[in-house]
């Protein structure tokens, strides 16, 4: 991986974006899935850390929009625009949405790695925005960092060491 000058921390629930020295990362992926979305001529990306698939699971109050799928990415677009991403040429790589516990009888409400894989894609094939590379699912929990200069999205995956896609 390219030097990066600085690494921009993404929380859970979290959004952020980054330019050209610096890349940007976030650890704690299990269930949540990880977004990345950039413009490579620009050199910029941004990453959401996606908890939950649908807002509509939201309490009332102060919606998070970080949080959920169908509100993170659109909001990610939006905020790459304004700071000079060009959407139509906006790509997309993904990681996380693993099921980290095994439920003997497994309802739809406890798939939530799986959901939130499914509500991300619904998500970038309605803002037709192509999923270049995905590294999702599995039972183990990941750290992500990328490097917007050279597109390559670091994956630490516990027990399983690390890969670039």
């Amino acid at each position: 991986m390219n030097e990066c000058l600085q690494v921009i921390k993404v929380g859970i629930a979290d959004m952020n974006i980054v330019t050209t020295p610096n890349c940007i990362r976030t650890s704690g992926l299990g269930s949540c899935v990880g977004v990345v979305l950039y413009d490579q001529a620009k050199e910029i990306a941004g990453l959401a850390h996606v908890m939950l698939p649908d807002s509509s699971l939201a309490k009332a109050g102060q919606l998070n929009i970080a949080k959920y799928a169908d509100t993170a990415v659109k909001e990610l677009v939006n905020i790459l625009a304004k700071n000079g991403a060009r959407s139509s040429y906006l790509k997309a790589k993904i990681a996380g949405g693993a099921q980290m516990f095994q439920f003997t009888n497994a309802n739809d409400l406890m798939r939530i790695g799986p959901r939130n894989v499914e509500a991300v894609k619904r998500e970038l094939k309605d803002l037709r925005i192509e999923i270049i590379a995905e590294d999702v699912g599995g039972n183990s929990g990941r750290t992500i960092e990328f490097n917007p200069k050279n597109c390559m999205l670091n994956i630490r995956t516990v027990n399983k060491g690390i890969q670039e896609i």
